[in-house]
């Protein structure tokens, strides 16, 4: 049989539904609870059977279905309710127009390779990806003007199953994009919006595709089109799939062809964002860009897109990094370089992590660091790890002054927390809640919730929670063709009453799932008490190509199986979304054991809180500033060892006296009420802190005022008047740079006393041999610290030498005074730096001299 064409046919939706697809079509529905009752009210069956994807709902329910609804007028008045917050929502006035109004402006692209927004649009697999999503919607609930970025996989990320020995395998399934909540960007035409990225002796394309996230929108590149060879209609295939050959071409589609498909669309972002290094590549097509319509040199456009270029890096170990070859940079780049007219060492000192030669590899991070002005890691803790790990791209410039920040992630509440949790938030923290979760006085109420009724609440999530493990485990049993009994006896295991620990991440060796595995006599009496049982629920991924990460999956899965733990510890095969939400809903406690510095951040701690569950972690990531005793529990006190079983066996005994003399005594200690009301007061402290702090409100708005707002007006600076300013700074840059080493050092007079009291001033003079730079062509800044016993310099305060006057002899003498502000041993050192009054950063050019 031949088939001459094929169709898509959709229920024709009722007049009084007419604007249901409205809904359904902008992933506004996935964080509103009361819009996903109406969804899942449409077909109860079909919303599970769909994987929650209401698109997929709507063009597989009944026409006779669909007209029962327009019947029924309960269904009706809910459908005009949705309607009329949706559109109150997308029309009312925002944080971001209150605050900025029409003033800047202030236009960012979001560039991730993963987005985590809602299970029926599986594009992510872990943090990364939910960390971007959650951007996006709170972008969206500020008001923010920010589009995304990323691939459209047709593939995606890998659905797990374990065989009967518990090894994991991977399964892949095509998306139907048809059928998701996405929209294909066409030109006036009607003709597909399609973008081209060069490759090596041919041009690939990509088709554009449009999601709707609330107020913002989300565009995805995709190169299965039948214009394309067959191995690059694979290149958007799978998320994280491929070799290097394919990481490097997905990241030039993602960089270079999102860009191109930005400005395609009539949007020409002032701020771009790269969301880690995968994205980096968008920054040569900034420069190419701007030289061919500007008409500028490399230089100039240089200037231009550091001005306007964000990182956020969320890599702890330097092997977290993409880094490619000389010879595949060479290969996939060259047309580049052509067109910004730099020879391949520029390139490669671009993707240097090194400021002085071009590496024998290209780091992504290391061009993003290169091609931006402005730089961030994820925690506190975790900027303090970037600015070690990154200092080489500074060369000289003290470890404590490495221009790298922090902006701590947080989670958007209302996409993590139950529908029961969002009611009791309502009644008693009221609706600003939903609106301004980091305002700290909205959380202050917690403590009006009454004890009975946080504790019923969480129960009723335990419950569930229980109740949903049992059925996935029944149902990875029969899949995994385990005997009758096996089967049968899912229904036993767990307990909805007794004390729940949850650990669910990626099942990479590092974050140490066995760790409370360590001994397991001691944990089995722990969770085996007769009186104050403990069980513990599992999840998790290992990438396809971690075996070590698929070995503690197979193991945890045997150690499962013991008689002992059989009815206490249960593994949930894959994970996401919806597993996620039980977990971080259901459990009384969430486990955290990174390896201490390998954790950016972490955010699922974070939706736990956001849940009324209590961290048990290691101070590392977010923990490290969000812990304090009466909030949870911290494993350790941040101590390094350098025989790391000795250390793994350390913090195995402290999470097991945390449980048995800490953790467990308190939940089962319990008032005549069977209340825990001391657990219940420690889940309010919890919230209280944590519910203002860890959101992606705070974090979007604190990018917003810190990263975006300044980005965008040094932009601005630099492209008025047909980019003269930046060519300005490029002409300073070139001449300040060929003339910096002709400087001289004359004299240095300091304070010849060797005993100050604190407060003291110290006289400082320095007379250079200017040549031909002009004395406001730099800064010479004396710098006070300490000395280590080894001789290295730990900076304190620095002091610029603002007066300049010219000796007769010609040469220029900088005098200035600074104030000893602390008392011990210090150190003095001056320092030379380029000055002008466009240059933002000026430990950018890497000109930083220490003077002799």
């Amino acid at each position: 049989m031949k088939i001459l064409r094929n169709y898509t046919v959709t229920p024709q939706l009722p007049e009084p539904l007419a604007r249901l697809r409205n809904i359904v079509g902008n992933l506004w529905w996935c964080w509103d609870h009361d819009a996903i009752s109406l969804v899942r009210r449409i077909d109860p069956d079909l919303w599970e059977s769909s994987g929650h994807n209401p698109v997929a709902m709507l063009s597989l329910v009944s026409q006779e279905r669909l007209g029962e609804l327009a019947g029924d007028d309960g269904f009706l008045a809910h459908y005009e309710r949705i309607l009329q917050v949706f559109d109150e929502y997308m029309g009312s006035e925002t944080w971001c127009s209150r605050c900025y109004g029409d003033d800047l402006q202030l236009d960012i692209a979001y560039f991730s390779a993963e987005f985590g927004i809602t299970e029926c649009l599986p594009i992510y697999s872990g943090g990364l990806g939910m960390l971007a999503g959650d951007h996006l919607k709170s972008a969206s609930d500020l008001g923010l003007p920010l589009v995304g970025v990323g691939l459209l996989y047709q593939k995606g990320y890998f659905r797990q199953h374990l065989n009967y020995d518990g090894w994991q395998g991977e399964r892949y399934q095509s998306n139907d994009f048809l059928n998701m909540p996405i929209e294909l960007c066409r030109n006036p035409d009607g003709a597909p919006v399609v973008v081209e990225v060069t490759f090596p002796g041919r041009n690939v394309q990509a088709q554009v595709w449009k999601v709707d996230v609330g107020r913002v929108r989300l565009y995805l590149l995709n190169t299965n089109v039948p214009e394309n060879q067959e191995a690059d209609r694979r290149i958007t295939d799978q998320l994280y799939g491929g070799d290097h050959e394919t990481r490097i071409q997905q990241e030039l589609i993602l960089g270079i062809g999102g860009l191109r498909a930005l400005n395609q669309l009539g949007i020409h972002p002032v701020v771009c964002h790269m969301n880690e290094g995968h994205s980096a590549f968008l920054g040569l097509e900034r420069i190419r860009s701007l030289m061919e319509s500007q008409g500028v040199d490399y230089e100039a456009a240089l200037e231009v897109c550091r001005a306007g270029t964000v990182f956020t890096t969320h890599t702890p170990v330097p092997a977290g990094i993409d880094k490619f070859s000389a010879d595949l940079v060479r290969k996939y780049l060259s047309p580049v370089i052509r067109d910004m007219g730099i020879d391949f060492d520029r390139l490669m000192l671009l993707g240097a992590e090194c400021c002085k030669e071009p590496d024998s590899q290209f780091s992504m991070a290391g061009l993003a660091l290169n091609l931006s002005g402005r730089f961030n890691g994820v925690s506190r803790l975790h900027g303090e790890v970037s600015r070690s790990i990154f200092k080489e791209v500074w060369g000289d410039l003290p470890e404590e002054e490495i221009p790298i920040g922090y902006v701590t992630n947080g989670v958007h509440h209302r996409s993590w927390i139950s529908n029961d949790m969002d009611s009791l938030y309502y009644r008693y923290l009221g609706e600003r809640w939903h609106t301004h979760p980091e305002d700290q006085g909205v959380w202050s109420r917690t403590e009006s919730i009454p004890h009975e009724e946080l504790w019923r609440t969480h129960e009723r999530r335990r419950e569930r929670l229980v109740a949903f493990a049992r059925a996935r485990l029944r149902k990875q049993l029969i899949s995994r063709g385990a005997p009758l009994s096996e089967i049968t006896g899912a229904e036993e295991v767990l307990d909805p009453e007794i004390l729940t620990v949850g650990f669910a991440r990626r099942f990479a060796t590092y974050k140490r799932a066995d760790l409370i595995l360590r001994n397991p006599e001691r944990l089995a009496g722990i969770v085996n008490h007769p009186s104050r049982p403990v069980q513990i629920i599992f999840s998790g991924k290992a990438h396809p190509k971690d075996t070590p990460g698929k070995e503690l999956i197979r193991d945890l899965v045997r150690f499962s199986e013991r008689p002992e733990f059989r009815k206490r510890l249960v593994f949930i095969e894959d994970y996401d979304m919806i597993v996620a939400r039980y977990l971080v809903q259901g459990v009384d406690v969430w486990l955290n054991t990174p390896r201490r510095l390998y954790e950016a951040s972490g955010t699922s701690g974070m939706k736990a809180a956001a849940n009324g569950v209590l961290n048990l972690s290691i101070l590392d990531g977010w923990w490290d500033e969000a812990y304090t005793p009466e909030i949870g529990w911290a494993i350790g006190k941040g101590d390094e060892y350098d025989d790391l079983a000795y250390q793994y066996d350390v913090e195995a005994n402290a999470i097991y006296d945390l449980l048995e003399k800490e953790l467990v005594p308190l939940f089962y200690s319990r008032g005549s009420d069977r209340i825990p009301r001391g657990w219940t007061q420690r889940v309010k402290h919890s919230i209280k802190k944590l519910g203002p702090a860890f959101n992606t409100h705070r974090m979007v708005s604190e990018y917003t005022k810190s990263y975006y707002v300044p980005a965008a007006r040094e932009y601005a600076g630099l492209t008025e008047n047909n980019l003269l300013n930046a060519a300005s700074l490029s002409e300073f840059r070139k001449r300040v740079t060929s003339l910096w080493n002709t400087v001289r050092v004359k004299s240095v007079e300091l304070d010849p006393r060797e005993t100050l009291a604190v407060n003291d001033s110290v006289d400082v003079a320095v007379q250079l041999d200017m040549g031909e730079l002009h004395p406001e062509e730099v800064a010479l800044e004396a710098v006070e610290g300490w000395q280590d016993t080894e001789g290295g310099f730990h900076f304190g305060t620095k002091w610029l030498l603002s007066d300049a006057h010219q000796s007769s002899s010609g040469s220029w003498i900088f005098t200035g005074k600074l104030q000893m502000g602390s008392s011990g041993r210090r150190a003095l050192s001056i320092r030379m730096l380029p000055s002008h009054p466009l240059l933002q950063n000026p430990f950018t050019w890497k000109l930083l001299t220490w003077i002799s």
